[in-house]
């Protein structure tokens, strides 16, 4: 039953019954708080906190001067981003295109594995199925490239494979032309698995009555998946794609530097890389705050507009007012 709230003298009510001062629900609820410190801390100290160091953005950093003592020089640590330097304009182009690929390829990939999961009957396979897929995300993008390497390289077990065949072998690790396609599949690789667990959690939560009564109604699979499963779903995919796009212009920093050496940076640089050489390597300390900080700026925009699009649609998203 839903609780009706009110105010009678300025004190809020719950079902007609004066709710208790925060400080009393507090003490109330002291081993929930407890539980809670030690996250809200490390929060605290290791995300809010460092905010305050965007202010270097604004500044000619100097780490052996310190913040006090490094020279403000406004707005010139944003002229990359304002005139459009060479460098970042290619960041930039490289980052948008692999947004884009890996919203379209990688984004529905744990979707589709976890429909195919839960149209699995026996328990058993299903479960050792999800434990193979789950692996890859526990391992180092360090230990990834490897495998990679070694499965695709001029030496990999495939071109050994089509030398010894008499077949033509096939240039993919180091090749600039199909290195965003790798990049991608590396990431559907290592990460589909461990994504399907939010999915199949929701799938969980759909009555199998639906089901019974579509499958005596003649509906086929298909049908059945169209619509019943997806739309279960529907509201988890909608809030995953929103939390998505607050760091859809992050794509693989770690991943890209390991490989960025064997195709050059014209097809490999991306936002992150660019600042990291650009400007750590460099000594560029402000302008990569500068560009750090507008790369946040443009990712809550972006949830905040998709979340408000979403509530347009009549769904939840991340929040919702009232």
């Amino acid at each position: 039953m839903a609780r009706s709230t009110s105010t009678t003298a300025g004190r809020p009510t719950v079902n007609g019954q004066r709710r208790a001062p925060w400080w009393l629900r507090l003490w109330r609820d002291k081993a929930l708080v407890l539980f809670l410190i030690p996250g809200t801390a490390a929060l605290l100290i290791f995300h809010y906190f460092p905010l305050a160091g965007n202010v270097i953005a604004w500044q000619d950093y100097q780490p052996f001067l310190g913040i006090e003592n490094s020279d403000w020089v406004a707005w010139d640590n944003f002229e990359v981003i304002i005139n459009g330097d060479p460098r970042f304009l290619t960041a930039l182009k490289n980052t948008l295109i692999l947004t884009l690929m890996q919203s379209v390829l990688v984004f529905p990939a744990p979707i589709i594995l976890a429909v195919l999961l839960n149209s699995l009957f026996s328990e058993r396979i299903k479960h050792l199925a999800q434990s193979i897929l789950y692996l890859p995300h526990f391992l180092s993008w360090v230990i990834v490239v490897a495998v990679f390497q070694q499965m695709l390289g001029g030496s990999g077990l495939l071109n050994n494979f089509l030398r010894a065949n008499d077949f033509t072998t096939v240039s993919i690790i180091g090749n600039p032309e199909v290195f965003r396609v790798l990049l991608t599949s590396q990431v559907i690789w290592k990460d589909t698995g461990w994504a399907t667990i939010l999915f199949l959690a929701a799938l969980s939560q759909i009555s199998s009555e639906l089901y019974e009564a579509a499958s005596v109604d003649g509906a086929s699979r298909w049908r059945q998946t169209w619509h019943i499963t997806l739309p279960g779903i529907r509201g988890v995919i909608i809030l995953l794609f929103i939390l998505k796009l607050g760091d859809s212009l992050s794509v693989g920093f770690e991943q890209i530097l390991l490989q960025q050496a064997a195709v050059g940076r014209e097809v490999s640089e991306v936002i992150d890389t660019y600042v990291y050489n650009f400007g750590i390597v460099g000594g560029n300390w402000g302008v990569a705050a500068a560009i750090g900080l507008v790369k946040g700026v443009v990712g809550v925009a972006l949830v905040l507009g998709a979340n408000k699009l979403a509530h347009v649609f009549g769904e939840d998203g991340v929040y919702r007012h009232g």
